[in-house]
Order: structure tokens, then sequence, then C-alpha cells
């Protein structure tokens, strides 16, 4: 039985990204830069005003004061988008300019509009001013010709921003992985089909479509295999088309877990078990090439499995450097008593309270039990061997959602 690392290690080394295509920077988001990208032109394009203000030479503002100002003679109107052709600063006076408009010629400086006085086609500035204050020069941000972003960027919108400014309307990025799920077992329904005896629905199918979702690939539904040998191949099959196949159920030791047969009969099988709570029982190998994880039945074992092996072998597929989420430090709530040698991943609301995090178990932690892990937004993870957990305790703690989750007793929830 592997240890929860090994299992990782072995699933992220058989797989490699995925290639790369040509896309539009609109499409772009989400996705792994795969080339370097070189600035073609300057971010700014050209000396700039960084305020509303007024356009001066530094010696004809030197001595000016509060209860001294100097007074020059307008010379000019700058908004921003204007051509500043024409428009000087002379000796003596100044041009109004606007944010982002271009630095007219004899400029140095520019004087905001709140240190100065204007009436008539005069202004009274009240400050000295430095050279270059409150203007942005040409390429202070981006130079033309400097790699504004190495292959191997996530396209975060920032990253994004930063493309548009240089123009670059199409980028190579990793292509999107599609990521095929399959549910087993005769005892599954789909939503629209009423309920038999023994029956339950799918619901892990739906969970795991949300999930590839939310980590950027595309999810194929394959629907539910039977426990026959022939509807199992069959489907198999079809999603070793899919980039990564995921399967649920059947790939523990009853009479009708067949995923484990079956994928050693058509690919081949690396592991099975994992020493874990829950989710022991995961299967990960290949059907024609395409990589193969079979998480178990129970929905709980479903996403915890999700969470650490599907989720990272996608962020490979996607080309990123870093695959798992971070573990962070929380404090116990209350106390708990861990029986059993398997590595846990425990269900748990987390709350950022004075000092840090805070842990409180789900009082449901079965692995039947989804709605303990739909109301919790992080797992505990508690090493390898039984251990006695005091209040206060520190544990290790993988956060599963967006920050902002986790806010406790914070202003913006007035």
């Amino acid at each position: 039985m592997l240890s929860v690392d090994e299992a990782y290690r072995a699933i992220v080394a058989a797989i490699a990204p995925l290639p790369a295509e040509r896309v539009s920077l609109t499409a772009a988001r989400g996705r792994v830069l795969a080339e370097d990208v070189i600035a073609r032109e300057a971010i700014p394009p050209f000396d700039n005003s960084a305020m509303d203000g007024y356009a001066v030479r530094v010696a004809d503002v030197a001595g000016a004061r509060e209860d001294a100002p100097t007074t020059l003679r307008l010379a000019g109107d700058l908004p921003a988008g204007a051509n500043p052709a024409g428009v000087r600063v002379e000796p003596g006076t100044a041009v109004r300019i606007m944010t982002g408009a271009p630095l007219p010629e004899g400029a140095e400086a520019v004087v905001m509009r709140e240190d100065t006085h204007e009436h008539a086609d005069r202004v009274e500035v009240r400050c000295p001013a430095a050279p270059g204050e409150h203007v942005r020069r040409a390429g202070e941000d981006v130079a033309a010709g400097q790699v504004v972003c190495r292959a191997g960027t996530p396209l975060k919108p920032a990253v994004i921003g930063v493309l548009a400014s240089i123009g670059a309307a199409e980028v190579l990025a990793v292509r999107r992985p599609r990521v095929a799920i399959l549910a087993t077992g005769d005892e599954l329904v789909g939503l629209a089909d009423a309920l038999g005896p023994g029956q339950i629905r799918a619901s892990s199918s739906y969970a795991l479509e949300a999930l590839v979702e939310a980590a950027g690939a595309e999810p194929i539904q394959l629907g539910i295999a039977r426990d026959t040998r022939a509807d199992l191949a069959a489907r198999m099959a079809e999603g070793a088309r899919a980039d990564l196949l995921i399967t649920t159920g059947g790939v523990s030791v009853g009479d009708h877990d067949l995923v484990k047969e079956v994928l050693a009969a058509s690919g081949e099988m690396a592991f099975w078990r994992i020493n874990m709570q829950p989710g022991k029982p995961l299967a990960f190998g290949h059907v024609a090439g395409t990589p193969v994880i079979g998480l178990p039945g129970n929905p709980v074992s479903t996403l915890v499995g999700f969470e650490l092996f599907v989720r990272p072998a996608i962020r490979k597929l996607q080309g990123h450097a870093h695959l798992r989420r971070p573990p962070v430090r929380a404090s116990l709530a209350a106390e708990h008593v861990k029986r059993g040698d398997r590595r846990q991943f425990l269900r748990a609301e987390v709350t950022w309270e004075v000092g840090g995090f805070v842990a409180r178990l789900e009082a449901r932690q079965g692995s039947h039990q989804l709605s303990g892990m739909a109301r919790g937004n992080a797992l505990v993870v508690l090493p390898e061997g039984p251990g006695r957990y005091a209040a206060g305790d520190a544990v290790e703690v993988v956060l599963l959602e967006e920050i902002e989750s986790y806010a406790s007793g914070h202003p913006d929830a007035e």
C-alpha cells in the first residue's frame, strides 16, 4: 500500500503537459503561457502626466511657496489622447495637462492641480517641483524588446492586462485539458430518473464536473457504466479519447468492483491502494495511453481523492509549475482523538480569527456523508498513526475555497 506522497509522485510523474495552441487573448484566461512574449511596444509608449495639473519647467517654480506663489502664463491645454505637436512650455509658461496626456516639449515636471490656482490665462503655482515629478516616463513599466512574460506564466487577469497593453492579440498557450468522467455501478441513477429499490443518485458525477470546470479543464460526462466487463470496457475506451479519465466506484474488493480488472485487461494498472482515510481504494493506470484515475465510490472519498490527485494531474496537463495547494497551519477549536494508522483528511470549517486560522471539525465524518464536506471549506490533515490532539493544537490544513470564505467577524460582513 502506497503512502499519499508516493501515490501523488507516481501520478504526476506519469503525466506530461499538453501541446500548445495559439488562442486569442480573450480566450486565454486560466491557461499557461507556452512561449516567452517580447514587448514590441514600450509601456507607457511616451512620457505622460501622472496627475491632473500643469506641465512646467523646474526653474520657473523653484521659489514657489504657499504664501508666495509663482505666476505663469498658460500656453496650452493637453487632455488625455491629445497630440502634443506644437505645444511647448517656454520659460515663464505652463500647460494645463490631464492624467495620461503626453508631456509637452520643454516640460520637466507636473504640478498637481491641488497646488495651484488658475485665473483667466494664468496659473499660480504654490510649491516647487522636482525634475520628473508626477511624470510617467516612456518604458518605465515595460521597455520595448523586453521579455514581458515567460513561458510557464499562468494567464491570470493582470497578466492578460499586461499582454493587452503591448498589443498581444494572440498568445501560444497550453491546450485546455479534456477530462472524461465515468460513474460505475448498477445502483446509480441520473437526476431525471425515479429511484428504484436499492438505488441512489450519481451525485459524484455532478460534483466532479463542477470540480473539473473549477480546475480550468473541460469536463466530458460519459454517463453510468453498469457492473459488466463489456459495458465498463466500452465506456473506458470512449473515455480514453480524452486527456484524462476519471472513474468513480468499482475499485474496492467487492464481487462487482470491476474497474481494476478492466483497467488491467484494457491497458495497465500501476496501483490501487493508498494509506489514507477516506479513499484507500484508489486506482491509477492507463488505457490506450490515456491516464486513468479510479476514485472510490463513496462521495466524500471521491472529492478528497480529486483534491489530492486529480486536481494536481489536471494542473500538470495544463503546464502549471505548482500543482498542489500550499498547506497552512490552523488551531483546532476542540480536542480530537485520532485512531488508526492511515493519514486522515478530516472535513472542517476553517475561519480566520484573531491571530490565525481556526479549524472546527465537522460532526459528520463518514465517507458517505457528503453534507459534512459541503458545509466545510477545508481538509484537516492528520499524519499516520494514532494521536490525541488538544484544543489549540496546530494542525496542517488544506484550504479548498477562495480566501474570502474564511473571513470571520470582518467589517465587510456588516
